[in-house]
């Protein structure tokens, strides 16, 4: 939990976001290698690693893990999502949509829902839609579940705040 902090502080997103992320990712193992070449808790490619925009090193050990899959879904946020005119929630959809499919996947997918008739800056029922019919199931489902993830860890976390208070006002 507290790389997922560290990282979502230094970056801009909520930790348990990031949590959500690396669970669907890894399912919270570091040790996970993937077929493409991903690896690690947030199933980063090296390649990507090396990138001039995120160049961390070492990803195979867990700190460096999460800081290049953080750095990484902050570049592709910055650079892709930025337009003012997107939600922040619309925002994370389509920088998770990149961070599984590619952001030029994603940009071209917009792309079609405006000519389809939906709207190009929302995730459900719109560029999701668009997401189908073009990439596939995957990313819909990816994005799907980091957003059930992220509410249940979400609801988790703020229900043992709650008891923990409750516990607190009973000692006093």
């Amino acid at each position: 939990m507290r790389l997922f902090k560290k990282y979502g502080k230094k970056y801009g997103f909520d930790w348990l976001f990031l949590m959500a992320v690396a669970y669907q990712e890894s399912g919270l193992d570091n040790r996970k290698r993937s077929p493409s070449g991903a690896i690690g808790i947030m199933q980063v490619r090296p390649a990507t690693a090396r990138d001039r925009n995120i160049r961390i090193k070492n990803i195979h050990l867990l700190e460096n893990n999460i800081h290049a899959g953080t750095k990484y879904l902050a570049f592709l946020r910055d650079r892709y999502f930025s337009d003012p005119s997107l939600t922040e929630r619309d925002r994370l959809r389509l920088t998770l949509a990149a961070y599984n499919a590619g952001p030029l996947k994603i940009r071209k997918a917009r792309l079609t829902a405006k000519r389809m008739g939906l709207n190009p800056n929302r995730w459900f029922r719109n560029v999701e839609i668009a997401v189908l019919k073009t990439i596939g199931q995957e990313t819909v489902r990816y994005v799907s579940n980091i957003n059930k993830y992220y509410i249940l860890y979400k609801l988790h976390f703020e229900n043992l705040e709650r008891k923990k208070a409750l516990k607190r006002q009973a000692i006093r």
